[in-house]
């Protein structure tokens, strides 16, 4: 199919996107809020973990914690225990460090400027701009890997750089409709302009594809993009796995030094085990009282 240029052309991009909003996957429940602080823990939550296992940590955190002051106030071991079961344990750590700054420095509102949002920690250029975008309703592009995978094929037809990504994204926002066209761009890169083989028939962009204008010709544009993600070294057997476990034990109770191996997979590599808990306490999840190791 023939593909149209020019400025037209991302306009209707943009128009297309806001026209789908989140119909692709309506039942989100952050997407029923604007309230930046759910938005934020969303988001924060949502990295690198299946939205399964999301969406029932995401009630029960904001039960426990709905607003930053209740976060802040609230000792980081009891914010761990609450995450218990998504992993990645710093990203709990960043959320209870921002809510303290939120409190701190912002009167416990999160603040609606990029600088701000961006200050917080653990929040990066997407976090922030989700934010922006889903909970302030303003017109920024949100570029995660799926995102970027759409902007690659269907708009540029070309490998895109994180800069040229983001800019490309700002641009197909139309007025007032960054939350509506952001959840569809999300959405089109996760279910339907999937890494591999896109589901181009079910498109609601391919009329205006780039890459399928050009007959799709190798190689994929998404691969070389900035923000395309990278496959992480095996799970099974790394010190990821061992944090994890030792932080899951933590969660139930104080663990003693002669514990930590077994707890944590390496029962006859003590030095290893070692190394790991320490990471974990020189990173404030955990910290030692003698020879007992437990939750902040």
């Amino acid at each position: 199919m023939a593909t149209q240029s020019g400025p037209g052309r991302l306009g209707c991009i943009g128009a297309a996107l806001a026209a789908q909003g989140a119909s692709l996957r309506p039942g989100l429940p952050w997407r029923r809020t604007r309230d930046p602080w759910a938005v934020l823990v969303s988001e924060v939550m949502a990295q690198q973990t299946q939205l399964s296992r999301v969406e029932p940590a995401f009630r029960a955190f904001l039960e426990r914690f709905p607003d930053p002051v209740a976060c802040a106030r609230a000792p980081l071991g009891d914010v761990l225990r609450q995450w218990a079961g998504l992993g990645y344990n710093r990203r709990a750590r960043n959320l209870h460090r921002a809510a303290v700054v939120v409190v701190e420095v912002h009167g416990g509102t999160v603040p609606g400027t990029l600088a701000e949002l961006l200050a917080l920690p653990g929040v990066g250029p997407y976090t922030a701009r989700a934010v922006l975008a889903f909970a302030f309703g303003r017109d920024v592009g949100v570029v995660d890997t799926n995102a970027g995978r759409v902007l690659a094929r269907a708009v540029a037809g070309r490998v895109l750089g994180r800069r040229e990504a983001q800019d490309l994204a700002d641009a197909l926002v139309p007025d007032g409709e960054g939350w509506a066209c952001n959840q569809a761009l999300l959405d089109v890169g996760a279910l339907v302009c999937v890494s591999g083989e896109p589901r181009c028939a079910s498109c609601p962009l391919e009329p205006w594809c780039a890459w399928t204008g050009a007959g799709r010709p190798a190689p994929d544009p998404a691969l070389g993009t900035a923000g395309s993600s990278t496959p992480q070294g095996t799970f099974a057997g790394s010190d990821r796995q061992g944090r994890g476990r030792l932080v899951a034990a933590l969660v139930d109770g104080p663990l003693s030094a002669a514990r930590v191996a077994a707890v944590a997979g390496w029962p006859d590599d003590d030095g290893r085990a070692t190394r790991v808990a320490e990471q974990l306490v020189a990173e404030g999840l955990a910290v030692r009282r003698g020879d007992v190791l437990e939750l902040p």
